[in-house]
């Protein structure tokens, strides 16, 4: 790789990790070719955009980023590729459900939403993360709750009046 290329990579890396909310950092080293395709489909079919990075060019596109990426740094060792995704929990969900049948990807770190999580032990809580929409959804849900229960107890009611009515009217 050339300089000139080098140079065009770590442009192109800070211009990428400078526009999404959601980065994960993983190893997939040691997966063979079916098991790469099988991933990089996995993460097409969930909309996570999936790219291997070298990491010198890597740390050098965070320094030039505006975003504060902190300890991630610190994890770039060995084989790194990126996991880019609009929801912070769906590359989380992928790697949980990749595993079941292989023993990586591993997560080395992310970047959700201005806060960082570093290690593989972080898995389980990222993936309990709630998306934007699911919370929009129980929001939602939460604000109709008691209007139902008003319709539904006023129908009840209704009902009721009714039967005693049809009840007295009959003796």
């Amino acid at each position: 790789m050339t300089k000139q290329e080098k140079i065009q990579e770590i442009e192109d890396l800070t211009t990428e990790i400078s526009s999404v909310k959601n980065l994960y950092l993983t190893d997939i080293a040691g997966l063979d070719a079916v098991q790469t395709t099988a991933l990089r489909r996995a993460c097409f079919n969930a909309n996570i955009k999936l790219s291997v990075v070298k990491n010198t060019l890597l740390a050098k596109a965070m320094d030039a980023s505006e975003k504060d990426f902190g300890e991630l740094q610190s994890v770039l060792k060995g084989n790194t590729s990126l996991m880019f995704s609009e929801a912070g929990n769906s590359p989380a969900k992928l790697i949980k459900d990749f595993r079941k049948k292989s023993d990586k990807p591993l997560l080395k770190g992310a970047y959700i939403e201005e806060s960082i999580y570093i290690g593989d032990d972080q898995i389980d809580f990222l993936e309990s993360i709630k998306s934007k929409d699911e919370l929009i959804g129980e929001v939602i849900t939460i604000l109709q709750s008691p209007s139902k229960n008003v319709i539904l107890a006023l129908q009840s009611g209704v009902s009721n009046i009714s039967g005693i009515l049809k009840t007295l009217s009959e003796r």
